[in-house]
């Protein structure tokens, strides 16, 4: 197998067949062709695109570069929920939690921040002794004992998936349907799950801004998924403004245990979560239509059982035992806070939600390089939501920086990215609309 050569056929716009897609995923797991050569691969299928079969081949092929886990032994279905990636997009840890209050199993297996977009790993990663890359004995114990666990790929898990995610990151790849529904299902796939839910983003802070993109990849994931043997759905929701009022990592945390315990829950975020555990209940026949699903989820959250799973999770990986009841006290804190204040008065008609997500890579809650380390402290909160009213000088949100130079940057950015009006705009319902198979 010569990887210049399937290179070039992709470049070319032919197809490639199944044996040559796993030859050059076989390779880039043995570490036998260069990063320049994966990046080539990512770029010709970034502009010439996959047929059907050609992403089963690649999604089947990085599956299959390392273990894939069995749970037949669950006394429940394992289930889960992937974000395609947005910005204050906190769910995971919430959603894992409510799932498993309600009877299924939820072997969630997360990746880091990938371009402006906030990672689930890297939000869990701020929660002190956390091991969010466990052995796969203590993932598994974890699992059937709290009936969820939030980790990242380990070694042995779809291993060719992650370097080529890594190069995708930093090689303007990111955007591309077959790579991204490739990467996603290998994961879900080497996680051996019963049943799959999608949240894809759609708006000016989702990778795909534009709704016909976003209802293209949640068509490519649930065929694609089909042609692999896993049942999934994917709901369409909107990413033209932060879901959560805070975007950062240990600062997303905060947002989602003040939502799992009842102290606060921003409006647009549980609308997602509520939609988003309705189907994940569904897909694995815990309940018979989406109202009551709906109605067991809000029970996991009101009886506090879902808050006391989340507790749960965290202690058996390794984090504080105490940590839903005293979260603000382990997780890290930004020594420098900067208001970002209103340039002028009216309602918030739209917020630049991207330039919210690389406003908080900037100030080190992200990554530029893969191998660049995370500050985990660092974020913005308060973040205003369309159609708040402000008066000029008013608070629009408060970033938590490093130093005073990086919060001034930030605030910049942050008062750029809000656009006013005399009028209210109007409300938009966060899920757009269900894809299913």
């Amino acid at each position: 197998m010569l990887p210049q050569e399937i290179i070039r056929r992709k470049r070319d716009g032919q197809t490639l067949d199944a044996a040559d897609i796993t030859a050059f995923i076989n390779a880039m797991s043995s570490g036998s062709i260069t990063e320049g050569q994966v990046a080539a691969f990512a770029m010709a299928i970034f502009f010439n695109g996959m047929k059907r079969d050609e992403a089963v081949a690649l999604t089947i092929a990085m599956r299959d570069s390392g273990d894939i886990l069995d749970w037949s032994d669950l006394p429940g279905p394992a289930v889960d929920k992937h974000s395609t990636g947005g910005v204050g997009d906190n769910v995971s840890l919430i959603l894992a939690p409510v799932v498993a209050a309600c009877g299924a199993y939820v072997p969630m297996i997360s990746g880091r921040g990938l371009g402006h977009t906030g990672g689930t790993l890297d939000k869990m990663d701020s929660i002190p002794g956390y091991r969010s890359q466990p052995d796969n004995a203590l993932f598994r114990k974890v699992v059937h004992e709290v009936g969820c666990a939030i980790i990242g790929q380990t070694a042995n898990l779809a291993p060719a998936d992650k370097r080529f995610y890594s190069i995708r990151d930093v090689t303007a790849t990111v955007e591309s349907i077959p790579l991204i529904t490739a990467s996603i299902l290998s994961k879900k796939l080497s996680a051996g799950l019963n049943a799959l839910v999608l949240d894809v983003k759609s708006g000016n802070g989702a990778f795909m801004t534009r709704n016909r993109d976003a209802v293209s990849l949640a068509e490519s994931i649930v065929a694609v998924a089909a042609g692999a043997g896993l049942t999934t759905t994917a709901v369409l929701t909107d990413m033209n403004e932060p879901l959560a009022l805070a975007a950062g990592n240990a600062v997303e945390v905060r947002n989602a245990v003040d939502f799992l315990t009842g102290d606060r829950r921003d409006s647009r975020l549980e609308a997602v979560t509520l939609a988003l555990a309705a189907e994940m209940l569904v897909s694995a026949k815990l309940a018979t239509n989406h109202k009551a699903a709906t109605e067991k989820a809000r029970e996991a959250l009101s009886s506090g059982k879902a808050a006391e799973i989340f507790g749960r999770m965290v202690a058996g990986l390794g984090g504080p035992t105490d940590f839903i009841s005293r979260a603000r006290y382990h997780l890290p804190v930004a020594p420098v806070t900067h208001e970002v204040k209103a340039a002028q008065a009216g309602y918030v008609a739209s917020v630049d939600t991207r330039a919210i997500g690389v406003g908080v890579v900037t100030l080190g809650g992200g990554r530029i390089r893969p191998q660049d380390p995370i500050d985990h402290a660092v974020g913005i909160t308060a973040l205003q939501p369309i159609g708040a009213k402000m008066e000029e000088g008013e608070p629009i949100a408060l970033v938590h920086a490093r130093s005073d130079a990086d919060a001034a940057a930030a605030v910049k950015v942050i008062q750029a990215a809000y656009d006013f009006s005399e009028r209210k705009p109007r409300t938009v319902n966060p899920v757009l609309r269900r894809i299913g198979a």
